[in-house]
């Protein structure tokens, strides 16, 4: 019996390994959204970069909201910029997920945050 838990145990351990890394190891630099087009063709560009400023290799996932005047949220989106591939310590890498938003005209701010760190 001892065995056969010790075995499921090391069978899950990659699934529940978490990276040493919080999401304040991360900073996002040069966010920088733009519309592009007009009428319903108008295309989103959120774009930036993500870097790893955490010690050991790792990656995040990024949540950017679109909101109204009034600062409610219209749309939430989150994506992985490095998707399965880690980070390494000091380096970055580019996102733009613009193309997962519905344009709206009550769009008047976006804001951008990292929701989750881990180690693939």
């Amino acid at each position: 019996m001892k065995t056969l838990f010790v075995s499921a145990l090391l069978a899950f351990l990659p699934v529940a390994a978490q990276a040493a890394c919080a999401p304040t190891d991360f900073a996002i630099k040069e966010f920088k959204p733009s519309a592009n087009g007009s009428g319903a063709a108008v295309r989103l560009m959120l774009s930036g970069e993500l870097v790893n400023n955490c010690a050991e290799p790792s990656a995040a996932q990024i949540r950017i909201e679109a909101k109204d005047a009034s600062g409610s949220v219209l749309q939430s989106k989150q994506g992985w910029p490095a998707g399965t591939t880690n980070i390494a310590p000091g380096a970055s890498a580019k996102f733009d997920l613009g193309r997962q938003f519905r344009f709206q005209s009550e769009m008047a701010s976006y804001t951008v945050s990292v929701v989750a760190v881990r180690a693939w």
